[in-house]
């Protein structure tokens, strides 16, 4: 039990779902328990058995996820989670061998990345979070997704490249403070509803996305444009009950909102920040991706 959250850290990032990820966990267990006493205690590694078998889980879950993504209403987003010291942690297992780009753990949490993860094929993102994330080897990754190490290193190196072309070569990385300023004065110049102010904070070509999955209003399409989306968060708030708040919080390890009526989160808004521009916005109002914000 103690590898539960190695398991839950795996399964979210594979996922981009923390219920998914807990229900590949509870499955796991139920493999484990179901195997006779004796072959449990043949397991050299309890650990390594258990996130190779949740490795695969999840693997047969993205291969069928196109099909149930075809079926949700509006636009999907990966599930919000607070504050990340709850969603990262080390793998303990074998280290990889073959040199390649890392990424951190905080860096594979946040929404940006996670949405990266979402275009690439079900091989692509298995070999690429076990290989550059959780430093499995390419034999290891092998055996999960049913390749060989040489296909798997491609496959890990076409995912790369697809967060290389995602990422700004404008300007270096944005600090976290400098992240949680911008998000701030975000906050201030919506709750003034000066709309002046939000477009000089957000890129020319920004853009917000919204995910209500069929169970609270949210923008059937992505809004793009700095004036647009200002003028959408303008009347968003216009609109809003007396009783909202707007909360500073820490969404998928960097510096988000959240917006709640009478103690009740009402969406989670994560931020794309480069530089001092907000390059993407996605609001989470589905409530059944809400769970863990109270």
């Amino acid at each position: 039990m103690s590898e539960r959250r190695q398991l839950i850290n795996l399964g979210y990032r594979l996922l981009g779902s923390l219920a998914d990820a807990e229900d590949v966990v509870q499955e796991t267990y139920a493999r484990w328990y179901a195997m006779p006493v004796a072959r449990r205690d043949a397991v050299a590694s309890p650990g390594g058995w258990l996130t190779t078998v949740a490795s695969r889980i999840c693997f047969d879950l993205l291969r069928s996820a196109r099909a149930r993504r075809e079926r949700y209403v509006g636009e999907w987003i990966p599930e919000p989670v607070p504050d990340r010291t709850e969603w990262t942690g080390g793998w303990a297992g074998g280290a990889a061998a073959d040199p390649a780009d890392r990424v951190t753990l905080d860096e594979s949490v946040n929404m940006a990345f996670l949405v990266v993860l979402e275009s690439m094929t079900p091989a692509e993102r298995v070999a690429f979070v076990l290989h550059d994330v959780f430093r499995f080897s390419f034999a290891d990754v092998a055996e999960i997704v049913g390749r060989t190490p040489g296909a798997c290193r491609q496959l890990a190196s076409s995912a790369r490249r697809r967060v290389r072309a995602s990422r700004s070569s404008a300007a270096p990385a944005t600090s976290g403070a400098r992240r949680a300023d911008v998000v701030r004065h975000f906050k201030e110049a919506w709750q003034a509803q000066d709309i002046d102010a939000l477009v000089r904070l957000l890129d020319p070509d920004a853009t917000v996305t919204g995910d209500g999955g069929g169970l609270a209003s949210a923008a059937p399409r992505p809004i793009v444009g700095g004036e647009l989306v200002a003028r959408y968060f303008a009347d968003l708030l216009a609109r809003a009950p007396a009783e909202v708040i707007v909360l500073e919080r820490t969404v998928n390890g960097q510096a988000g909102l959240v917006a709640q009526v009478n103690g009740v989160t009402e969406v989670v808004l994560a931020f794309d920040v480069d530089g001092d521009r907000i390059r993407h916005i996605w609001g989470v109002r589905n409530p059944e991706k809400l769970r863990s914000w109270g």
